[in-house]
């Protein structure tokens, strides 16, 4: 199980830094030409980079504290944060009729839920 969890807590790591530093360094301009990014073109680019710093500061939380036994308690907080940010995405998504990348927010917002189920308790990083 706990192999499990540092596993998806990686794999959310990954996708979130990618994402994060893609807001932070990429356009707006080229964000919006991307076909899951036309969401951008609705939103400030404060707005786009204010996320990237957020889903950057959410993969060093799902996999730093825990790593580092400094206050491991923050991977489940960082991990119900991700969900929030899923749940957020999905709703874009699904607002603007792309199906295909809600289905993806879902994936995401799943390995999230199964991280924060899964390392909230005393012997999360134990078991």
């Amino acid at each position: 199980m706990n192999l499990a969890l540092w596993i998806s807590a990686g794999l959310l790591a990954v996708v979130l830094l990618i994402g994060g530093a893609t807001k932070l360094i990429v356009s707006k301009e080229k964000l919006a030409a991307h076909p899951a990014g036309g969401w951008t073109g609705d939103a400030s680019v404060g707005f786009v980079k204010a996320l990237g710093a957020i889903e950057l500061l959410g993969a060093v939380g799902l996999v730093l504290p825990a790593m580092l036994d400094i206050a491991p308690v923050l991977v489940p907080v960082a991990a119900v944060g991700t969900v929030l940010l899923m749940v957020g995405a999905m709703i874009t998504h699904l607002r603007r009729h792309e199906s295909t990348s809600a289905v993806g927010n879902l994936v995401y917002l799943a390995l999230a839920a199964f991280v924060a189920w899964g390392r909230f308790g005393p012997e999360s990083f134990t078991s």
